[in-house]
């Protein structure tokens, strides 16, 4: 039998609310559900001003890594995004962005030391703190695993902090890739870029070169 053509590309709408996790709890049951019918494409349209919470964009991730080989992915921004709601954005195959919007995640408040007592904690035959009043936030745990995602497509030392706008992204070839090459010729060549592209552009191929070598040694 003949798959019904009008499955081969669903949208499914995630807005972004700045409260509450009720309805991420309802949307991700959803999302579940499309992609166990394993569409040819699946196209996610993020609209809003609110964010997704850490827990919910590492929840998110795991459905979209798991979803079928066959089913491609589209993550369209049609308003800035900020925090968790970036790296959900970042999971598409083909990313679509509005001309005029913004990326922007800011630094967790975990230090390195903080991280660190945290991986340990288990080590300790009995906690130091009780959990109510633990100095470590589970849920900046959670957003500290965030930006770990986030680093596997953007810099987050470099861009913590920072809107990141629309030339930055072709940069890192997240959005138009084909652009890629003919940037990094001109900002390479004889021509001379302003000092803001010129230092973008190096920052690219330092990343760039980065996570080579990570995937060379893993």
């Amino acid at each position: 039998m003949k798959p019904n053509s009008k499955q081969s590309h669903r949208r499914f709408d995630l807005n972004l609310l700045g409260y509450g996790n009720r309805y991420y709890i309802e949307r991700i049951a959803r999302l579940e559900a499309a992609l166990a019918r394993k569409p040819r494409v699946l196209q996610i349209n993020m609209v809003g001003v609110g964010e997704i919470p850490a827990d919910s964009a590492l929840l998110i991730r795991s459905i979209l890594l798991d979803r079928s080989p066959k089913t491609r992915l589209i993550t369209n921004a049609r308003s800035s995004l900020q925090n968790g709601a970036v790296l959900v954005w970042l999971l598409g195959d083909t990313r679509l962005i509005r001309d005029d919007a913004r990326l922007f995640f800011r630094r967790a408040t975990l230090s390195e030391d903080e991280n660190t007592k945290e991986e340990d904690e288990w080590k300790n035959s009995e906690p130091e703190f009780c959990d109510s009043f633990s100095e470590i936030d589970p849920e900046e745990g959670d957003y500290a695993r965030v930006l770990q995602c986030i680093n596997e497509f953007l810099p987050v030392k470099e861009l913590a902090g920072r809107l990141i706008e629309m030339p930055v992204l072709r940069q890192f070839g997240l959005v138009e890739n084909e652009q890629v090459d003919h940037f990094l010729a001109t900002a390479f060549g004889a021509k001379r870029e302003p000092p803001n592209a010129l230092s973008d552009a190096r920052m690219v191929k330092r990343f760039r070169r980065r996570t080579t070598v990570k995937r060379l040694a893993s």
